[in-house]
């Protein structure tokens, strides 16, 4: 029985889904499917990903469309509508989990409320040495003071943010302070998304989106935010930061201006 739908957003870095792909291979809970959801990947990388998908144990789906730019809330919600299970955890396809990562979101899964998590950013050193088996071998996770190292020496970021609990006091105990949305590290069941009729399909550049803009209209509609920080844990790959365009703000301000949970811009138009 399927627990829950992993939705992967995804753009061309065959690379890196790979990687991501040998972390969800050895989740500690199996009972999941995973969505790649690509926002008009090359013909040769969808051409790899049909080969691939017969690899793993979870099952595997691609839905795909046109490059067009960046659309990926489209994607998404597109995702969403093929997803089998009702909870739902969206990932970015350069985030390699925690083996616990999915485990860790379904533990505290509860209606009405939306959880988030945070990532480590790792450095380009780090990152280039990273290989499938590597990752399945739980690379990562057995080299933290490695990764601290170079947090204080290199260029990691927010390496503390991998130390990961299982002890639910502890989990408590960090999680005390509110935290927002992260696009690439929340889960909460479908209806709840639907509720607001998914994501706005209005935002075409990176950032807030698929994050800010979902959490204020989530809240609005009733649904709270959780944090499973050291729970749901993931790696963040390391590229170059994506530009955040003036027109994302602007139309989030609209957003907050007219206080509407539902956009009709979203799963049903």
């Amino acid at each position: 029985m399927i627990k829950a739908t992993v939705i992967a957003a995804f753009y061309n870095k065959i690379d890196y889904l790979k990687l991501v792909l040998a972390g969800f291979e050895r989740q500690t809970l199996k009972e999941f499917e995973l969505i790649i959801a690509d926002d008009g990947s090359a013909e040769n990388v969808v051409a790899e990903i049909i080969k691939l998908k017969s690899n793993y144990s979870f099952p595997i789906k691609h839905i795909w469309q046109e490059d067009k730019g960046f659309r990926k809330n489209k994607i998404l919600n597109q995702a969403i509508k093929k997803a089998e299970s009702d909870y739902l955890i969206f990932i970015d396809a350069d985030c390699v989990p925690h083996r616990g990562f999915v485990e860790g979101h379904l533990n505290f899964s509860e209606k009405n409320i939306s959880l988030t998590g945070r990532r480590v950013n790792l450095s380009q050193k780090i990152t280039s040495i990273l290989s499938e088996q590597k990752v399945q071998e739980g690379y990562l996770e057995k080299n933290f003071i490695m990764q601290a190292i170079d947090g204080i020496f290199g260029k990691s970021i927010d390496v503390e943010k991998g130390i990961y609990f299982r002890n639910k006091f502890l989990l408590n105990l960090f999680n005390k302070k509110s935290r927002g949305i992260l696009g690439c590290n929340f889960s909460l069941f479908k209806k709840d998304l639907i509720k607001i009729n998914g994501f706005d399909e209005r935002y075409e550049a990176p950032s807030i989106g698929e994050d800010s803009d979902v959490q204020f209209r989530l809240e609005l509609s009733g649904v709270k935010v959780k944090s499973v920080n050291h729970a749901a844990v993931q790696y963040h790959l390391y590229h170059k930061l994506q530009e955040r365009p003036q027109r994302n703000l602007d139309l989030f301000d609209e957003v907050k201006k007219n206080k509407l949970a539902f956009t009709p811009f979203g799963l049903a138009k």
